[in-house]
């Protein structure tokens, strides 16, 4: 596949809405699920950050998130690119790249991001084997720090749950100037539907809210998991200890 010729970024204002957000994006090379938690004072960021396919990898797209690169980046993991490729690539596609952050970690656990030059302060990312926090807009990279050590604070516990606590810490660390309003958990692991799917779409804390929803849907899981490929698995409540939804 010849890679696109780079268009230097266009002097005019960058289209489209404007993000101001902090994300963890994550494999768990013990399972190979992957997944990603992040949360924007923009609404309804489940809709455009957040890229995943089961055994290809996982993407974000930030800062001023055009969906349409998040869908190439899934295609060019399928046609066997490594992380570092696919942003190389979304880098030379995309003519606003400097207004944009890039993550992408793929099924071998290469991770890699880009923080464009344009992005506002404070705006960067860490990147780590088969994890990578990422922000901006951001009070300081204390944020960054803190999703880390709220991703690794718990490492044998399921993706889904460390990626939730990553978004905890970053919130709790301050997260980004004007605070958030939506936030969104997904992740995948060996079926091509995913495993958690969870969005808050405006909410004054939707950081909070995301963790109620998630721990009043993470007790079943498994069971929706299952159900989804198994027509005869009993009704939630009679499968799940207090599954009466």
């Amino acid at each position: 596949m010849t890679m696109p010729r780079a268009v230097e970024p266009s002097p005019g204002p960058p289209p489209g809405p404007e993000f101001h957000t902090f994300t963890a994006v994550a494999r768990c090379p013990r399972t190979g699920a992957l997944g990603i938690a992040t949360a924007t004072r923009s609404l309804a960021v489940g809709a455009r950050v957040p890229h995943v396919r089961m055994r290809l990898g996982a993407v974000a797209i930030m800062a001023i998130a055009d969906p349409r690169l998040g869908h190439m980046a899934i295609r060019l993991l399928r046609q066997g690119y490594k992380a570092p490729a696919v942003v190389e690539a979304l880098v030379a596609a995309d003519p606003y790249a400097e207004y944009r952050q890039l993550a992408v970690i793929d099924d071998d656990g290469f991770a890699a991001a880009r923080t464009g030059a344009h992005n506002r302060d404070w705006a960067g990312h860490h990147v780590r084997d088969n994890f990578i926090a990422l922000g901006n807009v951001l009070v300081g990279e204390a944020v960054l720090d803190a999703i880390e050590r709220g991703y690794e604070s718990e490492p044998d516990a399921p993706l889904e749950d460390r990626l939730m606590r990553a978004v905890e810490a970053g919130r709790d660390a301050g997260g980004q100037h004007g605070g958030q309003n939506s936030a969104a958990l997904l992740v995948y692991a060996d079926k091509p539907f995913p495993r958690v799917d969870l969005r808050v779409d405006v909410h004054d804390e939707p950081v909070g809210e995301l963790r109620r929803v998630y721990d009043a849907f993470r007790p079943a899981i498994d069971y929706y998991s299952l159900r989804q490929v198994d027509a005869r698995v009993k009704p939630l409540h009679e499968s799940v200890p207090g599954g009466n939804y």
